[in-house]
């Protein structure tokens, strides 16, 4: 799994994308909770007796700019997108430190989406963040990237679209493949496939509140200094659980979340384009399973 670093660093942008227009300010604050679970020892795949948790808070924000749509439903929009998330873990019982005990990522970027011919539609973005350990933050915590997705939109319920991201993540400026992919059904039950964000099914019970099933896959980054080496450590977060929704008003909703970690890991590499090709002589150390909550509020407001 040599590219999970990578993909942790793009999740804040690819992840909320969207293909249509909103002439609204939209957001979100969420806090997770991961308890302490046991560290699985790589070498021999061994639970040991030394624990990690993750508590993390995270909010996200998009502000259009302009927005057009002429007579023929043709888009164009500007829009700043501005996240944030912060994270503190507790690592106990460790002979020598392994894990960063705090990690901060906070980005801010422009996005430009317009319509092309044939329900096509082109999504450019850039962005610049700063992604830290906390320990001493300075130049190479920051990392920039930028792109420019092509989305085909087959239906108004499915889009799927792919194209080149520009990122200096490791060190030098490379070109990586960028994919995003959108589904959705109506009806009384509601299923979304959103890649690489998670999938869900949610059902309605009344006008008040909706109750899904989701898996979701999260990360977060932080540049660390190693053995006088700049590197990319990061948390990967697989879990799924039960997902309340409430509609507290036309624009506002509290989701709670309550389920398990499916998979949970730290993988660090050397900022260098050789370390993407490079095979791993043992796995990435990972956690156990354990109990998984969150709770968050989204807002959507006309502008």
């Amino acid at each position: 799994m040599k590219k999970q670093i990578l993909c942790a660093i793009l999740f804040s942008s690819l992840a909320t994308m969207t293909a249509h227009a909103q002439n609204a300010v939209s957001g979100q604050v969420v806090v997770d909770y991961v308890p302490l679970s046991n560290y699985i020892r790589p070498e021999d795949s061994v639970k040991t007796g030394s624990k990690s948790d993750f508590k993390r808070i995270r909010f996200n924000l998009e502000i259009p700019l302009s927005t057009k749509v002429d007579s023929m439903g043709n888009i164009k929009r500007w829009s700043w997108k501005v996240g944030a998330a912060y994270a503190k873990m507790e690592n106990r019982n460790y002979e020598q430190s392994l894990f960063p005990t705090e990690m901060l990522n906070a980005e801010i970027g422009l996005q430009y989406l317009t319509s092309l011919k044939k329900n096509w539609s082109l999504l450019t973005f850039a962005s610049v963040g700063i992604y830290s350990d906390m320990v001493k933050v300075d130049g190479k915590d920051l990392l920039g990237q930028g792109g420019a997705l092509f989305i085909k939109r087959f239906k108004p319920n499915l889009a799927f679209g792919f194209g080149p991201v520009l990122s200096n993540s490791f060190g030098v400026p490379m070109v990586l493949p960028g994919l995003y992919f959108d589904w959705k059904t109506n009806g009384k039950v509601k299923f979304n496939v959103n890649f690489p964000q998670g999938l869900s099914a949610a059902y309605q019970v009344n006008k008040f509140m909706d109750l899904r099933a989701v898996v979701n896959l999260d990360g977060m980054t932080a540049e660390r200094e190693k053995d006088g080496k700049s590197t990319l450590g990061g948390f990967m977060l697989l879990t799924a659980g039960l997902q309340p929704q409430f509609n507290l008003g036309k624009n506002l909703k509290l989701q709670l979340t309550g389920g398990s970690t499916l998979a949970r890991m730290y993988v660090e590499n050397d900022r260098s384009i050789k370390s993407i090709f490079k095979d791993k002589k043992q796995a990435d150390p990972r956690f156990s399973p354990t109990f998984y909550a969150s709770a968050g509020f989204k807002w959507n407001m006309p502008y």
